[in-house]
């Protein structure tokens, strides 16, 4: 058999059986989002089997989307996790057939402790259909496998219900990458969305800081002894002026002037600078998102110079 070719046709099939669900699509998910979103408790997802592992998915990218969500296997609600549901909760059942034992022997106790139940299934006329508040329909005409047996279309068909119905939230929540971030601090993903310009930038001790009058040798020294590729020009405290590298070498070009110029002749007046409050990814676009790229960015409150950043912190930083 051409395996790739097959492989192919098994997406052709999934995708299409995607496409019939999302096309009967109507009030039904707008209840749900909004039953919800304006709930006071958490939602509780249970399922089992393969609707379970579903419902574990679908419960975790809820939970890190900003809806407090916890998923409870419906087995082991029959012998004591419903104790774990309130009467504020919303409970997300699933089961593609609607008629899972195990789920439906659950609800008459999910409805005494008064909580609104959602269910997502791929028969709307079953128990679990008609016990639901909501009924989110997530029926396939027939599953990739070549038995037609398998779950595959059925537990895509949920996933992306599952997606659908916690992307809404995020847009209703206006749930910003700053609020992922607070949920994912492991890893590279949360180091670029929580690191700030503060937390990597070099304090005042590790700059190299002269004065306007000062002389041009007096400032390569000092350049070179802090290794930050930048010198800050302050007048008292007030920051009014940058000399990189780039602004000695062309400095050089005039070779007969050039030890007798003073920072002030050189230094860059209208410079690039950022506040330590800022994120790091915001600082790297300023750097990167202009017509010349810059290496260094002052860090400063109003017009005092709090520290300096480099591109290189910022790459290990938000990398």
């Amino acid at each position: 058999m051409d395996i790739v070719s097959y492989a192919k046709e098994i997406f052709d099939i999934e995708i299409e059986e995607l496409k019939k669900v999302r096309d009967k699509l109507g009030k039904e998910i707008e209840q749900a989002v909004k039953l919800i979103y304006e709930s006071k408790g958490k939602v509780v997802v249970t399922g089992i089997g393969k609707s379970g592992i579903i419902g574990k998915k679908i419960a975790a990218t809820l939970a890190s989307t900003g809806t407090l969500s916890i998923f409870m296997n419906s087995a082991e609600g029959l012998h004591g996790d419903l104790g774990m549901i309130d009467s504020e909760d919303v409970v997300l059942a699933i089961s593609n057939s609607g008629n899972s034992d195990e789920v439906l022997s659950i609800l008459p106790s999910i409805k005494k402790i008064g909580a609104k139940i959602i269910a997502m299934t791929g028969n709307c006329n079953s128990s679990l259909g008609k016990e639901a508040d909501v009924v989110l329909d997530v029926r396939v005409d027939k599953e990739a496998c070549p038995m037609n047996l398998a779950p595959t279309c059925s537990t895509t068909t949920t996933l992306v219900m599952g997606d659908a119905l916690a992307s809404a939230l995020i847009k209703i929540r206006d749930f910003k990458p700053e609020n992922f971030a607070l949920y994912h601090p492991g890893g590279s993903l949360g180091r670029r969305l929580l690191t700030k310009v503060s937390d990597i930038m070099h304090d005042n001790g590790e700059l190299a800081i002269v004065g306007p009058d000062e002389s041009i040798d007096t400032l390569i020294v000092e350049m070179t002894n802090k290794r930050l590729g930048a010198v800050c020009i302050l007048d008292g405290e007030k920051l009014i002026g940058i000399i990189t590298e780039g602004d000695i070498r062309r400095a050089l070009m005039d070779r007969e002037k050039f030890f007798s110029y003073k920072a002030r002749d050189i230094m860059t007046k209208t410079f690039t600078s950022i506040e330590k409050d800022k994120l790091a990814i915001d600082a790297m676009a300023v750097m990167e998102n202009r017509e010349s790229q810059i290496s260094v960015l002052p860090v400063v409150e109003g017009e005092k110079l709090l520290g300096m950043i480099r591109i290189h912190d910022l790459l290990l930083a938000v990398n």
